[in-house]
């Protein structure tokens, strides 16, 4: 048992936090205590009697953060699960043919793109079935969406049917990339909002190398030209999972006080917890920044006074996709067969991608809320301009060793093809063995330039999760007023989607030119998001949704 320590005269309240308890001690009054702790208003050292308080992060508010943010997974499965199917879509449905007048990197693009299309239409109209019927709701349909086009991919029967499909989980990709982290957003303690929120972030990464994982699985397992149904069908599971584990979750605390049930709200922050244990003050500081007698929910959203976040979300979803990460996302294995890859490898090499965007993501989550959102937009925009340049100065000088590579590759498929037809051909075997050497002998010249690539690549995926990745859903779902946060994510995701869109569509038919056109352009727009990050991007790190509004002069 410690001894009785003397009496200090401190006004100020201590509170020490980590992540699943918060001790509290005030100065003013003795007790005995089995922690020791520094006042760090100068009086010294003293022993102090702990009271243990709620949980930081309780197993409410932490279940409830990662059963919503399921739906970032299946947004980072849906989005790289296309990657390892374009060359099987290809030939299966002639994409690689001229159709109407218009090459076929036209059409593979339009096919990986269609789901994009539905995903900036998603994120448009599900800000309304949000405040509407509610974000648990919401998040109910998309896993629905989810589950219906996985299924439907998997049993397509023509190419149309696939595209419909796909353009149905491109809906609920859109919803969910706004609703989820709005969701968590809501439902987090400020002090702790930044990680919650970015558990978002960790799950789309986590979705995306499952995804990839997946299809170099399956890879092996020699489907043949089936391979494709088998690496879509593989996401009803999570989907299904998603749906069932939707319904033990709670409600909105502030969707709830938007439709005036405080009551049920109370209970709510009740048990995920609240920032200084005050259910009463947060309530009122909710119901302020709604003001729904002064503001109706249904009042215009583009308006001056909204002009600040509008612009900056705007900007943070633009800059995102100009970085480039959905071609890596989409192409990854094309990508690397442009730099001289082999049929195996590229998959692989895409699954090393997913593994570095997972593990920069993780560090990102530790110090999100330590180092602010600015810093880390600050060292990932640095990343990206380096990596990005490194990349096309590697596809411009190794261009020609790449392309011998391709048409090496090419010649060997050729002449497999013809020995396989005439297995009795002494001169079709010979065909496949001449094919081989020279194949292997234009992979070894272009090894050098393909080895930059991938490790440049590496670097521009780990900025982007240390840095965009992490920072983007939580940035958005923060800087919106209440009353217009639902409106306010979709428009960040609108942006994000749309650009998306023009980035995957593009890209095939600007690298059949040449790859590093494609790469400088996205280091360029790096060059710009840095000056953006320097000079406008705010910090919200740590501060209360109802605070952030009033700093940017929103009554």
């Amino acid at each position: 048992m410690l001894n009785e320590v003397p009496l200090f005269t401190c006004s100020r309240t201590l509170v020490y936090s980590w992540l699943h308890c918060t001790v509290q001690l005030d100065c003013a009054a003795p007790h005995h205590c089995d922690h020791f702790l520094v006042c760090s208003e100068g009086h010294g050292s003293y022993e102090k009697k702990c009271r243990r308080l709620e949980p930081v992060v309780n197993i409410h508010l932490l279940s409830a953060t990662i059963i919503a943010a399921l739906g970032g997974f299946l947004f980072g499965f849906d989005t790289a699960v296309i990657s390892g199917t374009t060359d099987l879509l290809e030939q299966v449905f002639g994409l690689d043919q001229p159709w109407l007048g218009l090459p076929g990197s036209f059409w593979l693009g339009l096919t990986v793109a269609i789901a994009l299309i539905g995903t900036v239409i998603g994120s448009v109209l599900v800000g309304k079935p949000a405040d509407h019927f509610g974000r648990r709701s919401t998040l109910v349909v998309m896993a629905i969406f989810y589950f219906v086009s996985a299924v439907g991919c998997a049993w397509a029967w023509d190419w149309w049917s696939l595209l419909a499909f796909r353009f149905l989980g491109g809906l609920a990709v859109g919803g969910a990339s706004v609703v989820s982290p709005m969701y968590i957003a809501e439902i987090s303690p400020a002090r702790v909002r930044g990680r919650l929120v970015a558990v978002q972030q960790f799950n789309i990464v986590t979705g995306i190398l499952v995804a990839f994982f997946s299809n170099y699985i399956i890879q092996q397992m020699d489907f043949g030209l089936d391979a494709w149904r088998w690496m879509f069908g593989v996401e009803a599971i999570p989907a299904a999972a998603f749906f069932g584990l939707l319904f033990v979750t709670p409600r909105s605390p502030r969707w709830l006080i938007t439709q005036g049930d405080v009551l049920e709200a109370s209970r709510v922050l009740e048990k995920l917890g609240t920032d200084n244990n005050d259910i009463a003050t947060e309530i009122r500081d909710i119901q302020e920044s709604l003001d729904l007698e002064h503001h109706s929910l249904q009042e215009p959203f583009f308006q001056k006074k909204y002009q600040t976040p509008i612009l900056l979300a705007t900007a943070i979803a633009m800059f995102n996709q100009l970085s480039g990460i959905n071609a890596l996302m989409y192409y990854g294995p094309h990508i690397f067969r442009m730099a001289g890859a082999t049929e195996g490898s590229d998959l692989l090499q895409t699954v090393a991608i997913g593994g570095t965007n997972l593990l920069f993501t993780i560090c990102a989550l530790a110090v999100i809320d330590h180092f602010g959102r600015k810093k880390l937009m600050f060292v990932g925009s640095i990343g990206y301009i380096l990596s990005l340049g490194v990349c096309a100065w590697a596809f411009y000088t190794y261009q020609a060793e790449f392309r011998a590579s391709i048409n090496a590759a090419d010649q060997v498929d050729k002449a497999k093809e013809r020995a396989e037809q005439f297995p009795d051909d002494l001169e079709a075997r010979q065909a496949l063995s001449d094919a081989r050497t020279a194949a292997d002998t234009a992979s070894q010249n272009a090894f050098v330039g393909g080895t930059i690539v991938l490790v440049s690549l590496l670097v521009f995926i780990a900025s982007h999760a240390f840095g965009q990745g992490a920072v983007i859903w939580v940035f958005i779902s923060e800087i919106f007023p209440n009353r217009i946060r639902a409106r306010g994510q979709a428009l960040g995701s609108f942006t994000h989607w749309i650009m998306a869109s023009a980035i995957s569509w593009t890209f095939p038919m600007i690298a059949e030119v040449s790859g590093g056109h494609a790469f400088a352009f996205y280091s360029v727009m790096m060059i710009g998001q840095c000056l953006w990050v320097l000079a406008i991007m705010p910090e919200t790190k740590g501060v209360p949704l109802e605070q952030i509004q009033k700093q940017f002069g929103i009554e």
